[in-house]
């Protein structure tokens, strides 16, 4: 089939093609009511589509916003296998979808330091989760698009981020269990790697545990992945050579569900013999059985603030992204897998 063009708009509506240009790209102040009723007629009757790619070959807006999402453990995982990436991407989705922006979604697989191929594509702005390579963020800065950064603790003012005081978390999830009597306490968790939200979590971690008094036992951190399968390892790991640990703060809810799975796989109840608390506060946290506590962060309300930043930005000019960056609060989310221990 021929492709309708905007000069077929222009004939069927017996206008010039720049009135039906005014009109597709929102400013129909420059034409009569009377012609931009005949302009979207004509779109109507004849199914038109704009071409995204030639008006922004030609100077205007894409309307295009490419998001980022890293593939970061060995296995190739889903995109978004992970719920947590499923919020935060509905919220972007629906801020930009208010403004009238299109998304692009793309994966970009471990140590992979070139920039993606939807970064490429008439971009008007980014939005990139995760940590990456160094190399990363020097190709997204000759990009020049307006670029924000989710979960990312990189020390550049080029970049604008928005975050949640993740060490702050680790330390209240480890705390809970502290205030609870416990003094075992296991951290699950995925690779802790510099300037990176794991990395982070497990300094709140420590930090919990130092103001306590308690030792630091760097045989009670599993380190592996962030996925439902290593919790289950770790449980089992946990269970069978670690019978002293009673409590685990997982870093991820999506660990933490596994764990639940896997200690109960090892005989062992949740909160009766391992209290576990996770951090998140996906949906299924609330679920699952018994449902987890966990640290809980509006992960939507992120996305959202991500998007609405990134459009400030498009919108006013690249300086805009100097603010300062946004920080969501979290809290702890109650609930029925800790349980407090009785003194001896």
């Amino acid at each position: 089939m021929k492709r309708i063009t905007i000069r077929d708009v222009s004939e069927r509506a017996g206008v010039s093609t720049a009135a039906v240009s005014y009109v597709l790209n929102g400013r129909e102040g420059k034409v009569s009511q009377e012609t931009a009723s005949k302009v979207r007629r004509a779109v109507s009757e004849l199914n038109y589509i704009p071409d995204f790619s030639a008006r922004s070959l030609a100077g205007t807006r894409s309307k295009l916003i490419g998001v980022v999402i890293p593939q970061t453990e060995d296995q190739k995982q889903l995109l978004l296998q992970n719920p947590f990436y499923s919020e935060l991407v509905c919220g972007i989705e629906a801020r930009l979808r208010q403004s009238g922006y299109h998304m692009i979604l793309s994966g970009v697989d471990k140590g992979e330091g070139y920039l993606d191929t939807s970064m490429q594509r008439n971009l008007d702005g980014a939005i990139i989760m995760g940590i990456y390579q160094e190399s990363f963020y020097d190709d997204l800065k000759r990009v020049k698009v307006p670029i924000v950064l989710i979960d990312s603790y990189v020390n550049d003012s080029y970049f604008q981020t928005v975050s949640i005081d993740d060490e702050a978390g680790g330390y209240m999830a480890t705390k809970l269990l502290i205030d609870n009597g416990h003094t075992n306490i296991a951290l699950v968790t995925g690779l802790i790697r510099k300037d990176g939200v794991v990395e982070k979590r497990f300094l709140g971690y420590k930090r919990a545990l130092k103001e306590a008094g308690l030792f630091y036992n760097s045989d009670y951190v599993f380190e592996h992945s962030v996925s439902y399968e290593y919790g289950q390892e770790a449980a089992a790991a946990i269970a069978a050579g670690h019978p002293e640990i009673t409590a685990v703060f997982a870093s991820s809810d999506l660990v933490a569900l596994g764990l639940l799975r896997g200690l109960s796989d090892a005989g062992k109840r949740v909160p009766e013999d391992v209290s576990v608390v996770g951090f998140d506060d996906i949906p299924v946290a609330r679920m699952c059985n018994p449902p987890l506590t966990t640290v809980r962060q509006n992960i939507v309300a992120r996305g959202e603030m991500a998007a609405g930043r990134l459009l400030k930005a498009i919108e006013e000019g690249e300086e805009s992204l100097a603010e300062d960056p946004s920080v969501t609060r979290l809290e702890m989310a109650i609930r029925q897998t800790v349980q407090r221990l009785k003194p001896n």
